[in-house]
C-alpha cells in the first residue's frame, strides 16, 4: 500500500520527518502541489497518523489496487459534501426560524426523532415560504466546497458514474446537479402550490437506507461490483450508504463517519479524493 499525505500546510520538513519514522529508503512522490505519496508501505503507523494530525495535514495509508481507473460508481453527500452549506439551515436563517429548526435537529440527535420525522417537522414550519426566497437562497447562498469541480472531472476522465443523493431538496439538488455535470441527482422534493411552500414534502423520504440503496441499486444496474464504488459524505445520514461502498471518504465530517470511513479529508478540498485514489 501507499501512504498519502495531503495539505497545504506540508512542508520540507514535514516530509523529512515522516520519511526518517518511515525508515524507509522509498522517496516521497509528488503528485501535484499539496499530495505527496510513498510506495510499498508494509503497514499503517500509528505515530506518522498522529504526527499529521497535530500537523493539520491529511494521512492515510491506501491499498494499491484503488485508483482512479479501478472503479465505476461514485455516489455523494451534498449538503456540507459538495456544496459548503446545509441548505435546510440557510433558508431557517433567511426566515428567522433557526431556532426553532435547530431545536428539531437537537431533537433528532439525541434519538427522540429519526430522520424523516425530523425532516417533515422542519419543512412543516417553512410553510408559506415563497418559492423566490429558495431562490434568493440558491442564488446567494449556495457555494460549492473547494475541489469539487476537480473531483468530477477526474470521475469524468475515468469513466466514474456520478450520483448525488441527498436528504435536502431537489430544488437545490438539480441546480447542484447542472453546476457539475453529474450523471444522476436523488432528493427530497418540496411540495410548491401557487408560488409556495405547503409544509409538506411529497413522496418517501430520503433517508440514511435510501441513500444505502440508491447506491446499491445503481452499481447492480451498472454491472459492477461493491470494490468498485465510492461514497463521500460528512455526516451520520451517511454512514449506511457508505458502508455498502468499497471505498468511503469522510469529507470535514463529524467524528462518527470519520471513525468508520475507510479514508478521511480534514483539511483539503474534495480534490483530495483524486490524490488518495491517484498514483
Amino acid at each position: 500500500m501507499r501512504l498519502v499525505i495531503q495539505g497545504s500546510a506540508i512542508t520540507y520538513s514535514h516530509l523529512a520527518h515522516i520519511h526518517q519514522l518511515c525508515g524507509t529508503s522509498v522517496q516521497f512522490v509528488q503528485t501535484d502541489q499539496h499530495t505527496y505519496y510513498l510506495a510499498n508501505q508494509a503497514f499503517a503507523l500509528p505515530v506518522i497518523q498522529q504526527f499529521c494530525s497535530n500537523q493539520l495535514i491529511d494521512c492515510a495509508y491506501v491499498q494499491d489496487t484503488q485508483i482512479l481507473k479501478n472503479f465505476g460508481l461514485c455516489v455523494m453527500d451534498m449538503d456540507s459534501t459538495l456544496i459548503s452549506i446545509e441548505c435546510i439551515d440557510e433558508i431557517a436563517d433567511m426566515m428567522s426560524l433557526k431556532p426553532q429548526i435547530a431545536a428539531i435537529t437537537e431533537r433528532a440527535m439525541l434519538g427522540e426523532l429519526d430522520f424523516a420525522q425530523s425532516l417533515r417537522e422542519r419543512v412543516a414550519l417553512l410553510k408559506g415560504l415563497k418559492e423566490s426566497d429558495l431562490m434568493r437562497v440558491l442564488n446567494e447562498r449556495l457555494q460549492l466546497n473547494p475541489g469539487a469541480i476537480e473531483w468530477i472531472a477526474a470521475c469524468k476522465k475515468n469513466n466514474i458514474t456520478t450520483l448525488l443523493v441527498s436528504g435536502g431538496f431537489t430544488f437545490f439538488a438539480e441546480q447542484v446537479k447542472a453546476m457539475l455535470g453529474l450523471d444522476y441527482a436523488v432528493s427530497n422534493t418540496l411540495e410548491i402550490i401557487d408560488g409556495k411552500l405547503t409544509g409538506n414534502v411529497l413522496g418517501s423520504i430520503v433517508d440514511a437506507q435510501t441513500k444505502a440503496n440508491e447506491l446499491t441499486k445503481l452499481r447492480d444496474k451498472l454491472g459492477l461490483t461493491s470494490a468498485q464504488t465510492i461514497a463521500i459524505g460528512d455526516g451520520a445520514n451517511d454512514l449506511k450508504m457508505m458502508a455498502v461502498a468499497g471505498v468511503s471518504i469522510a469529507y470535514h465530517a463529524k467524528p462518527i463517519v470519520q471513525q468508520q470511513a475507510t479514508y478521511a479529508l480534514n483539511y483539503v478540498g474534495l480534490e483530495g479524493a483524486i490524490g488518495l485514489l491517484s498514483m
